[in-house]
């Protein structure tokens, strides 16, 4: 395991819409038969490295979220801002490639992405391309374990109108904070069903804002909403929010998301379910799809991210095996 790599690719701050540095570097620091740059579009790279024509395509994400923490080594744990999430995955993903290319094996390759933490651009990107292949292996933190289902996502931005006044005569406005609480219980107390494999459905609200002062009511509030949906409430949280979007003083917007999926696992490899989403969903070009990494997501998007040497080793050797599985001629 090439440790000094993955110090010298945890010290650049590669945080969402920054990347582009991060991929520059992996370029000119990567070795593979073939190495490609795509622009995504958005000031940002996609890289696919290839050893000969890809059938299997190992894949994960170069971008962060903030902020950016440099990175630090204690005995076999490191950590640092993208340590499990996702350049842990880069650097086995990488060296899988390499033991792979040691032991003469061809057709595969390593795409990574950008953009994933804010919307999956890069693979959004990558899927308008004419690549093709029958075999993807997304790496996330999922403590090599093979993903069998995932939750889908669902995102809404929210806009609550009230009408303002003073606040020592509260019954001639509207508190637009009044209507979000009110949107914000009937949620709370919404069922949306248990799925037998992925659970309860989740939500956060997040960017929430009303820039009233004190002494007047609020007359607008924003946020986001975001889901993560199942099996049995996918459609249910699209209908919930299509009927918010009926009620006076609400307006709702769309902005998209995917569907909860199932993914393919292989026998003698460990397997469950998770809430979290990744890019495997935007990749329409690959016929059969694998979750699987190091790390643990409890502790990607944390202060203390970390990963520890045992957990990238055996991530190679597991990453090796897949290969083998799937192609190996």
């Amino acid at each position: 395991m090439n440790w000094q790599l993955f110090h010298q690719l945890l010290s650049i701050d590669s945080t969402s819409g920054k990347e582009r540095k991060v991929a520059d570097w992996l370029l000119a620091n990567l070795e593979a038969p073939q190495k490609q740059a795509m622009e995504v579009g958005d000031g940002t790279l996609n890289l696919l490295l290839s050893w000969g024509t890809p059938q299997v395509v190992f894949c994960t994400h170069m971008d962060t979220v903030p902020p950016y923490i440099p990175p630090k080594k204690i005995d076999s744990r490191i950590e640092g801002r993208g340590a499990c999430d996702a350049k842990g995955q880069i650097l086995a993903m990488y060296t899988a490639c390499k033991e792979l290319e040691a032991q003469g094996c061809t057709d595969f390759g390593l795409l990574l992405l950008s953009g994933e933490e804010t919307g999956s651009w890069g693979a959004k990107a990558f899927a308008k391309t004419d690549f093709t292949a029958p075999f993807l292996i997304v790496g996330e933190p999922t403590e090599n374990k093979m993903v069998s289902a995932s939750k889908g996502t669902k995102s809404y931005d929210l806009t609550f109108h009230g009408e303002a006044f003073h606040s020592g005569y509260p019954q001639y406005g509207t508190s637009a904070i009044d209507l979000f609480n009110e949107f914000y219980n009937a949620l709370k107390t919404k069922d949306f069903g248990t799925d037998p494999v992925l659970g309860e459905t989740t939500w956060n609200v997040g960017l929430l804002q009303s820039d009233n002062p004190q002494n007047i009511l609020s007359p607008e509030v924003k946020c986001r909403l975001y889901f993560r949906t199942t099996f049995v409430s996918d459609q249910k949280v699209q209908a919930f929010m299509e009927e918010m979007a009926g009620q006076a003083g609400h307006d709702v917007i769309a902005r998209g998301g995917d569907a909860p999926a199932k993914y393919v696992t292989l026998p003698g490899f460990e397997s469950a379910p998770v809430a979290f989403g990744s890019d495997a969903p935007h990749l329409g070009n690959f016929g059969h799809k694998i979750i699987c990494g190091p790390g643990s997501i409890r502790y990607a998007h944390r202060p203390d991210e970390h990963i520890t040497a045992q957990e990238l080793e055996t991530a190679v050797q597991q990453y090796v095996k897949m290969y083998h599985q799937l192609w190996s001629k």
